[in-house]
């Protein structure tokens, strides 16, 4: 974005106002990454407020060679990793996520009962994410819900982009087969979801 590169400019200059207003940019994306890594608001919270700090302390040090959003998942990635190791052996808490009705019901007035079945459906999906394997979960989120380009999301797990893919693969394939056990083998939920794209507009 040029707007982002213009605030980095400054940024790096020493404006401090660049900086806040760099990162307010990203701030929503980044705790939404958290909440479904994560799997509760708290720990999402602690996420954004690390990652934001550390991101404001080294913002000197951000190589412009990839995008800002990048990096600051990277940072994001790393603090929802140590969370989930200081989270070993709880069970996790799983908060629906952000009004996933909003993506799933085409029209606001739309009637009470289709929009409970689409707030079912975000609650189960965000479920069946958190049950992935960290390693699967995290690809999931960065490429079909935060819809970063293979690319860009192997940077963001340190792995190569054909790593990556497979991974991806076998995340799509494993997220299916929990929906379908979750919502049986006749729904066309269950048959859909490893589609790309699907977990976004299920759960945005």
């Amino acid at each position: 974005m040029s707007a982002d590169r213009e605030l980095l400019k400054k940024a790096r200059a020493g404006d401090t106002q660049a900086v806040d207003e760099l990162l307010s940019r990203h701030e929503r994306q980044v705790f939404r990454f958290g909440l479904r890594m994560c799997g509760n608001e708290e720990d999402a919270r602690d996420v954004l407020q690390e990652t934001l700090l550390a991101a404001f302390k080294n913002i000197h040090d951000f190589r412009a060679e990839a995008q800002l959003s990048t990096w600051l998942y990277q940072i994001a990635r790393s603090y929802c990793l140590k969370s989930r190791r200081r989270g070993v052996g709880e069970p996790t808490r799983t908060e629906p996520l952000e009004r996933p009705e909003a993506a799933a019901v085409p029209s606001e007035k739309a009637p009470p009962d289709a929009q409970a079945h689409a707030r079912e459906i975000g609650a189960l999906l965000q479920a069946a994410i958190l049950s992935l394997p960290e390693a699967q979960r995290e690809v999931i989120v960065l490429r079909d819900v935060e819809g970063l380009s293979a690319e860009e999301a192997a940077k963001v797990t340190g792995i190569e982009v054909g790593a990556l893919k497979s991974r991806l693969h076998r995340a799509r394939t494993d997220l299916r087969e929990r929906l379908v056990a979750f919502l049986g083998s006749d729904s066309d939920i269950g048959a859909a979801a490893p589609c790309p794209g699907r977990a976004e507009e299920l759960a945005a």
